[in-house]
């Protein structure tokens, strides 16, 4: 276990990866209004998801990608199971300090969300990876910024939207309007986040790059030989 340090950085960027997402799910059920626009508090963490998609493609490829989205995906819905069980549960009658309508408000709407980011997650996750590896191609190890960012432009389009149909506007608890408006804005908060990050993707990228470079260099022992 953990015999190469590239095994390490795949699971710290795991971890990293698994955990902003989980988080999203559970926060998600919050509503915030910049100015005149809404969105949900759950888009926070995503912008740290996209940071380790990227880099995590940039050194595992399509199919390390592919196989942590998929077990994020489970995670998740594991998430759903024992939130499903709480919200079952009765809280114990003038001892909890959380009642079963305090508990259902917070964490039932965050079932919805679940149901909608599973949807809109493993969605964004194949066309991010796609999108990813068909810039990568055409550029080789030029232009990180090109498959960074172009591929969050075309997954977060279908992200944003799929999330907000899911979890507030098909459960009535937003209107088409608003639907619309908040899916717009929270694209854009987005895709402005990524951008705004292109510069800690160079830095993540030359930080692993140099890190894993130490496990080619000769040991002591090659030397005396």
């Amino acid at each position: 276990m953990f015999k190469t340090r590239k095994e390490i950085v795949f699971v710290i960027l795991a971890g990293i990866f698994i955990t902003n997402a989980v988080v999203a799910e559970l926060i998600g059920g919050k509503l915030i209004q910049i100015g005149p626009f809404v969105m949900s508090i759950g888009i926070l963490p995503w912008p740290i998801v996209f940071l380790t998609t990227d880099l995590i493609n940039e050194y595992f490829g399509e199919k390390g990608v592919k196989k942590l989205s998929f077990i994020t995906a489970c995670l998740i819905a594991y998430a759903f199971i024992i939130l499903f069980m709480a919200i079952t549960i009765p809280a114990a009658k003038g001892i909890s300090p959380v009642n079963d309508d305090q508990f259902q408000a917070v964490f039932g709407q965050s079932m919805w969300i679940i149901i909608g980011s599973l949807i809109a997650f493993m969605a964004s996750q194949l066309i991010d990876v796609w999108m990813f590896c068909f810039f990568k191609n055409r550029t080789g190890e030029k232009k990180i910024w090109l498959r960074t960012t172009g591929s969050t432009v075309v997954s977060q389009l279908f992200d944003s939207f799929i999330v907000l149909g899911i979890a507030f506007w098909l459960p009535g608890k937003i209107d088409f309007d608003t639907f619309i408006s908040s899916g717009l804005i929270g694209y854009v908060f987005k895709l402005s986040i990524a951008i705004l990050l292109t510069p800690a993707i160079y830095l993540g990228h030359h930080l692993i790059k140099k890190y894993l470079e130490k496990d080619n260099l000769p040991k002591k022992e090659d030397l005396q030989e």
